[in-house]
């Protein structure tokens, strides 16, 4: 029976039995136990914790600039305190492999050397080359961040070059550039050297041929004024004119004592003229050519003045002035359709550079064929007058004889149209003989292969541009200028109101070729295509037309024998065009045969 202080006892508040008690103990002994031993079983898991590498025997890196990563998949906790994440990269040929593990520094490492293992203390692994037998071999060591051995850091890239940092590029291009600038420099001595100690220049050409601004200062003899040049000193020009007055030859005459008294006798002035230089009026590859006046004296009281025309040459086209010099004077060369030559000196002094050479010409006006042609229109009348006298001009230099009968050298031209000057709009004169060759029966082959004499690519012979040129026989160089010529009356013939719709000016071949053509490019067109200018039915609707055209196509004749000499294209003209007086001597029935059907075509529409 429960007493009045007896309550249910509560299991919570209950007394705990013998048998818990002892569970109870047992299992806070084991806490206890654990937290105690807790500290030192932290300190290797907390070491191991930094020592966690990589580790494959072999794996193929990948890479990217001057990093790899190994590409190993595997990880292994490092079991010595002491021990480091290491990597051992190795080429062979073109096959990488990385070897990554854990290694204690105080062991040997195979192929490693011993004291740069202990050195590996950083936290990245960068690799550092190691001798090996074969290939090449880096290694790499670090410990204190996980798989530190995984990102592989070359100072050079993984191909063994060293990577170019953005600042090394200048140094490296400099220093690149040295030694080309020095050969450039010692060759450029060398050359200069060569330049200016040559036997056969007059002095040193180093310096350029022309100074960068054209003033008539550097030329002049005397600071002379240069007025009162009527209307023949006024307009633009080369070596071009019109026809001379009565006056004009009083004037050219008292101009003819001057020059005499101060010529020697090969046409060389012992002294300077007085020339002033006005206006530059052309240029070509070998000279300037410059519109000049000349003093003749007093006439009425007045100083009068010569308009003349002067090429001037530089110090390195000595030898193309010394050519021009010995054809012009020549006195069995004057001839109406060749320009009249008044002087040739040297001026300034010997062996300077500035020095020049002058040659001193009769001046026209109307400029160049090719300059005429492209400002102006043809009539028939002043085509078959002009071509006739070009014509005549190129018959006497490669005649034997004057048209006096006097004995002569025969020459070569290099009848271009740039090399024409337009006397009036009736005839025309050829000027320029830097190319010509005096056809001398005393020169051998070698003088003639040797002068290195190149005409105009645009018009030169088939011949020329085959290398087939027979340099013993002198008619050959009269058939390369028959050919060139042919070219220029083609040219005028294009600018004719005779062939019914004129178009714009074109040099010969000017839409088949460039502006100017090298000798290849001519080649193919003359030799392979067998091209020539084109001349549309069009143009033979005109009668004379079509005799002269036909004269031009015989005149470029692929076969040098079969075309017309110089002085049959005169007779052709005279006789099957502009009937004149016949040319005489034996030439008459050498261009008859050749004119016969020309002319029997002509009686047989008359």
């Amino acid at each position: 029976q429960r007493g009045a202080g007896d309550r249910p006892t509560d299991p919570a508040t209950a007394p705990l039995c013998p048998q818990t008690m002892a569970r109870c103990w047992t299992l806070w002994t084991g806490i206890v136990v654990l937290l105690t031993a807790g500290p030192p079983a932290a300190h290797p898991f907390s070491h191991l914790n930094f020592n966690l590498c990589r580790w494959c025997e072999a794996s193929g890196p990948v890479c990217k600039d001057s990093v790899c990563s190994s590409n190993c998949s595997l990880s292994s906790f490092c079991t010595v305190t002491e021990e480091i994440c290491v990597a051992i990269w190795r080429k062979n040929n073109d096959t990488m492999t990385v070897h990554t593990m854990c290694h204690n520094p105080t062991s040997p490492l195979e192929g490693v050397d011993p004291g740069l293992l202990l050195n590996f203390t950083s936290r990245e692994c960068h690799m550092v080359p190691q001798p090996a037998e074969d290939g090449a071999m880096m290694v790499c060591g670090c410990h204190g961040v996980h798989e530190c051995n995984d990102k592989l850091i070359f100072d050079k890239g993984a191909n063994g070059f060293s990577k170019l940092q953005s600042k090394d590029v200048i140094p490296v291009v400099v220093v690149s550039l040295v030694p080309p600038i020095l050969v450039a420099i010692v060759a450029t001595a060398a050359f200069y050297f060569y330049r200016t100690h040559r036997p056969d220049k007059p002095g040193p050409t180093a310096r350029p041929a022309w100074p960068t601004k054209h003033t008539s200062e550097l030329y002049q003899a005397f600071d002379l004024p240069c007025g009162g040049l009527g209307a023949r000193g006024e307009g633009g020009g080369g070596l071009i004119g019109s026809d001379r007055t009565e006056s004009d030859d009083k004037v050219l005459s008292l101009n003819d004592d001057i020059i005499s008294y101060m010529t020697n006798w090969q046409g060389r002035l012992n002294e300077p003229l007085p020339i002033k230089l006005e206006v530059l009026v052309g240029k070509g590859r070998f000279a300037e050519v410059w519109r000049a006046c000349l003093p003749q004296g007093k006439k009425g009281g007045v100083n009068s003045y010569e308009t003349v025309a002067v090429k001037v040459f530089p110090a390195v086209e000595y030898a193309s002035w010394r050519n021009e010099c010995s054809i012009f004077s020549d006195p069995k060369l004057e001839h109406d359709n060749v320009v009249r030559f008044l002087a040739a000196q040297e001026r300034g002094v010997p062996g300077h550079p500035l020095r020049k050479y002058w040659l001193v010409l009769a001046y026209h006006s109307l400029g160049n064929l090719q300059d005429f042609l492209t400002a102006n229109i043809l009539s028939w009348e002043e085509l078959v007058s002009m071509a006739g006298s070009i014509a005549r001009g190129l018959a006497h230099l490669h005649s034997d004889t004057t048209p006096s009968g006097v004995p002569k050298v025969s020459q070569s031209a290099d009848p271009v149209s740039s090399n024409i000057v337009v006397k009036s709009r009736k005839e025309c004169a050829l000027c320029d003989f830097g190319l010509a060759l005096r056809l001398d029966l005393s020169l051998s082959v070698d003088d003639y292969a040797n002068t290195g004499q190149v005409g105009t690519a645009r018009y030169m012979a088939p011949e020329v541009l085959e290398s087939r040129v027979n340099l013993e026989d002198l008619e050959a160089f009269k058939q390369m200028d028959v050919y060139s010529m042919a070219l220029v009356h083609w040219e005028m013939a294009s600018r004719c109101h005779a062939i019914g719709e004129v178009k714009s000016y074109e040099p010969a071949f000017g839409s088949q070729v460039c502006e100017q053509p090298c000798v290849d490019s001519m080649r193919d067109l003359v030799l392979r295509d067998r091209g020539r200018p084109d001349i549309p039915s069009a143009w033979t609707q005109h009668e004379g037309m079509g005799v002269f055209c036909s004269t031009v196509t015989e005149c470029w004749d692929h076969d040098p024998e079969a075309r017309l000499t110089a002085h049959c294209v005169v007779e052709r003209f005279n006789t099957s065009i502009q009937p004149e007086e016949s040319p005489p001597g034996g030439q008459e029935r050498e261009c008859s045969i050749k004119n016969l059907r020309f002319v029997s075509w002509i009686h047989f529409k008359t």
